[in-house]
């Protein structure tokens, strides 16, 4: 059976995870696209249903492989103008689907790493899903994030991971200063991202530490600075001041991994 009204019971709980405080009640979110579905498959994400495209599918727009993994799962089809009121994607591919969140009980800090990475209140979606990126990129497991921060399974978000979003942790703190103060009694070196210091990211030691990347606009709180081991920047060459958050952590991080190689740590 095809849905074909968008006043489907099933169509009004997708349209509600778009927002946030429905995703936190359902313990649920969403993803779109034949990618990220296959991304979900392979790291055996929990998928509770599929929904289709019906004149999409008829069309081949989704791969018959794919159609072969998902059918052993609760696939919803749906008319091509009832998908269109639920997706967020100018050309979307006639494919997304429900999974539910890990369980809060997951986000417990792991301590065997030599890197970890702390967000401080960051907004942007955009920026978020990049962070979480470039963290898959270079293999780290789990990142943490202040409360305030934009919710990593937010659409956007989600789509801007490429997949990274089903192999990194996020682990929201509700009190960061204290899960800083926490961080350091493991005997790890907290770094913070602050322009007004004249200490550069190429200058320090990366072995068992952690480095914070602060909001847009103001970087990071001034009561979570105060926990910091260290306050670091980047050299700006020319008249641009700063960077955005995303190529900022990129940066900070690959200069990490690059020191730690060389030294043999990673």
């Amino acid at each position: 059976m095809t849905i074909t009204s968008k006043d489907n019971e099933i169509i009004k709980h997708i349209k509600k995870l778009k927002e946030k405080k429905y995703r936190d009640q359902y313990n649920e979110f969403i993803i779109e696209g034949t990618k990220m579905i296959e991304e979900a498959l392979e790291e055996k994400a929990k998928i509770k249903s599929i929904i289709i495209c019906d004149d999409c599918k008829n069309q081949g727009a989704i791969p018959s492989d794919l159609m072969y993994e998902i059918a052993k799962l609760d696939c919803i089809y749906v008319s091509e103008k009832v998908f269109n009121t639920i997706t967020d994607v100018i050309n979307p591919q006639g494919i997304m689907a429900v999974l539910e969140k890990p369980v809060s009980s997951e986000n417990v800090i792991d301590y065997n790493n030599e890197i970890f990475l702390i967000l401080d209140n960051i907004q942007d979606p955009g920026n978020m899903g990049t962070i979480l990126r470039t963290a898959d990129s270079l293999n780290i497991k789990q990142i943490i994030v202040s409360k305030g921060s934009a919710d990593v399974y937010n659409l956007k978000v989600v789509r801007s991971t490429m997949g990274a979003i089903f192999r990194v942790k996020v682990i929201e703190t509700e009190n960061l200063v204290k899960t800083i103060k926490e961080i350091k009694k493991h005997k790890i070196t907290v770094y913070a991202t602050d322009l007004r210091t004249d200490k550069s990211i190429y200058d320090i030691d990366y072995n068992k530490s952690a480095i914070i990347i602060g909001n847009e606009a103001n970087g990071v709180s001034e009561d979570v600075l105060k926990e910091a081991s260290e306050r670091i920047k980047i050299p700006m060459l020319g008249k641009t001041e700063s960077l955005n958050a995303a190529v900022a952590t990129s940066v900070i991080l690959y200069e990490a991994y690059r020191q730690m190689n060389s030294l043999g740590g990673i």
